[in-house]
């Protein structure tokens, strides 16, 4: 109690801090200073007596990640409004392109005790989903004293997060058995929260969310549609990438280009904020480049299109024969493979994948997914899959033969968001006060 308290203090002295730095980066996406309101719980208040199931997912990839579950909730819970929670705009963004009006919407609010009761008061949901490792103690308790189940899904815990969080000790420990369900993507990711202090009761080893990655029914047709206006030429998609990466991908594109004349790249930052630096490099460099975001057609002398728009790298993906995943050649921890995987594209990534080491090395050793050192190592088996097509379709098929046998999170946790959501209905009022750890 005393460790939650001293947090407090701690996070409300931060708030102007927060607010600075809401303001610092809305310099370069406006957003940031937009709906300010909502982070300290100034919602509307829910009308109608419908039942609510709260979900959280903090930014982009969390969303993806989210998809499949928030339309089943939306499929299997009709008579119930799902409200989908993000901290940055670009989560914003992606909520309501791939949602719209069929879910609520707000910023999450701070970790502060008024802001909550404001929120939940507001808000009277009756299960809170939190998509990945969000551990934050007054939400936890906050829901935890109205009786409101919090189920972790997808949860996962890297070593090094673990140990950050231990160094917290009793206040994470605390904080976690207010959780009603921590579903888990691995055993290891179980034992370390284990080792952090959840109960045994608590865990579930649910497998990962994002091995449910569904793929809109439109969009291999519209992939096809764009690869018959590009003259054949070999495609290779860098996604995700990060500042610092774009200069070491253009060296190696030059490389390439030297073997294989019409190669056409498909450059995608990981932050919107950044497309117009990386246009600029693009060109610098001596590149023709056509932006998404303009609807520039790819010419015969186009050498790089630009996918500086947002909710499309699906879209590219379908497009690819080979794929760069990005955030790894530098210590960023890397991102997704999945979906490249998901349409038998084989992917390159520098060894920087620690926020997926789930995924990476069994993807390897599947033969979906070839890490690289450096430049040279990427471009070498860049090479490798352009000019042997059976090599890089092979590879392709074992991806997408890993990604499908690793199927199954999505119905585990569709199953304790039932139970627990009967269990509140059947139990509680939606507002009940009583403690719940």
């Amino acid at each position: 109690m005393f460790k939650r308290y001293l947090y407090t203090v701690v996070f409300n002295l931060l708030v102007p801090l927060l607010v600075l730095n809401l303001w610092w980066r809305s310099r370069k996406n406006p957003a940031y200073r937009q709906r300010i309101d909502e982070r300290f719980g100034y919602v509307p208040a829910r009308q109608g007596g419908e039942r609510c199931v709260w979900v959280h997912a903090v930014s982009v990839g969390e969303v993806i990640a989210a998809r499949p579950l928030v339309k089943r909730l939306l499929q299997d819970f009709p008579a119930t409004r799902v409200w989908v929670t993000t901290t940055t705009p670009t989560g914003s963004a992606m909520v309501q392109q791939l949602f719209g009006d069929r879910v609520g919407h707000s910023y999450c609010p701070y970790d502060l005790p008024d802001g909550l009761r404001r929120f939940l008061r507001r808000l009277r949901p009756d299960l809170l989903l939190v998509v990945e490792t969000e551990i934050w103690p007054n939400l936890y308790k906050a829901c935890a004293n109205r009786q409101i189940p919090l189920l972790m899904v997808n949860a996962r815990l890297s070593p090094r997060s673990a140990q950050g969080y231990a160094r917290l000790g009793g206040l994470v420990r605390e904080t976690l058995r207010c959780a009603s369900w921590i579903g888990t993507r691995s055993q290891t990711d179980a034992d370390h929260f284990l080792q952090l202090g959840a109960w045994p009761g608590q865990l579930g080893v649910s497998g990962n969310l994002k091995f449910e990655l569904q793929v809109p029914a439109d969009l291999p047709a519209r992939a096809k549609v764009l690869r018959s206006q590009w003259s054949k030429r070999p495609v290779w998609v860098a996604g995700s990438t990060h500042a610092g990466e774009e200069a070491s991908l253009l060296r190696v594109f030059e490389q390439l280009r030297h073997q294989v004349p019409d190669l056409l790249l498909i450059l995608v930052p990981r932050h919107p904020e950044r497309f117009a630096s990386v246009k600029a490099l693009c060109e610098t460099a001596g590149w023709v480049t056509a932006r998404r975001s303009l609807a520039q057609p790819v010419m015969p002398e186009t050498d790089i299109l630009l996918g500086d728009t947002l909710g499309e790298l699906l879209l590219w993906y379908a497009c690819a024969d080979l794929a760069f995943v990005g955030g790894s050649l530098l210590a960023h921890g890397g991102h997704n493979p999945l979906e490249a995987a998901v349409f038998a594209v084989p992917v390159i990534s520098g060894v920087h994948t620690h926020n997926f080491n789930d995924m990476f090395p069994p993807l390897c050793a599947a033969g979906g997914a070839v890490q690289v050192q450096d430049e040279n190592a990427l471009c070498a088996q860049a090479l490798h899959w352009l000019q042997d097509v059976a090599a890089r379709q092979q590879a392709g098929q074992q991806a997408q033969a890993f990604f499908t046998s690793q199927q199954g999170a999505l119905e585990l946790i569709l199953r304790q968001a039932r139970f627990h959501l009967d269990q509140r209905i059947a139990s509680h009022e939606p507002d009940a006060q009583t403690a719940g750890c």
